[in-house]
């Protein structure tokens, strides 16, 4: 099992970056969050969980190594696997996960693309003993440091590595503008979930 990898960030792509290690360029599948973490050439280190398939190896990249444990804690549930695992990862924390299992909150998980009313209410129950109780108080969504990219960018690249098509992230962008205007210092954590509450109520 390859635990994390170290090293500069060498791309940064909708929900891949590639880390370099000893040489060898290592493409990581990462939550908007994450990404929006790491800058070019810039050193990181990601905790990672190695998926295996028949037909493929995905190395699956997260913040720290308590993300990477609710990520595999997850993919446990019938019906679950790593994209709808991360999918729910890129819009909770894992505390804030933990808080919404605890709390039975249903429409925090239809808030993750993929996943309908039936499914978290089955989702609510597989989880209920298996995620623990929230390790500290749940952090407000952190403003994303400033980079090239406009939050316009970065969360239309976030949707679509979400797995929604480029025009439904175009009018999700639209739709969240008025938000994003209103707001001293952009937020795109915050512009996602809107974006997604959004797309949500369109479908």
């Amino acid at each position: 099992m390859i635990a994390f990898v170290q090293g500069p960030i060498a791309a940064i792509s909708a929900g891949l970056a590639v880390v370099e290690v000893g040489g060898v360029g290592m493409a990581v599948q990462c939550t908007p969050n994450t990404l929006a973490g790491l800058r070019l050439g810039e050193p990181a280190r990601l905790a990672t969980s190695l998926v295996v398939r028949e037909d493929s190896l995905t190395l699956f990249g997260f913040a720290d190594d308590d993300e990477r444990a609710v990520f595999e804690i997850l993919q446990a549930a019938p019906g679950v696997g790593p994209k709808l695992a991360q999918a729910i990862l890129g819009v909770h924390s894992p505390d804030a996960l933990r808080l919404a299992i605890a709390s039975g909150d249903e429409k925090a998980l239809v808030a993750v693309p993929g996943i309908g009313k039936a499914k978290a209410a089955k989702l609510l129950l597989e989880y209920k003993d298996k995620l623990g109780a929230p390790h500290g108080s749940v952090p407000a969504q952190k403003p994303l440091a400033a980079g090239p990219a406009s939050w316009s960018e970065q969360l239309h690249s976030a949707l679509v590595g979400l797995g929604y098509a480029p025009r439904e992230a175009d009018e999700a962008v639209s739709a969240v503008a008025p938000e994003a205007e209103a707001q001293a210092v952009t937020d795109v954590g915050a512009l996602l979930k809107a974006a997604l509450r959004t797309l949500n109520r369109a479908r």
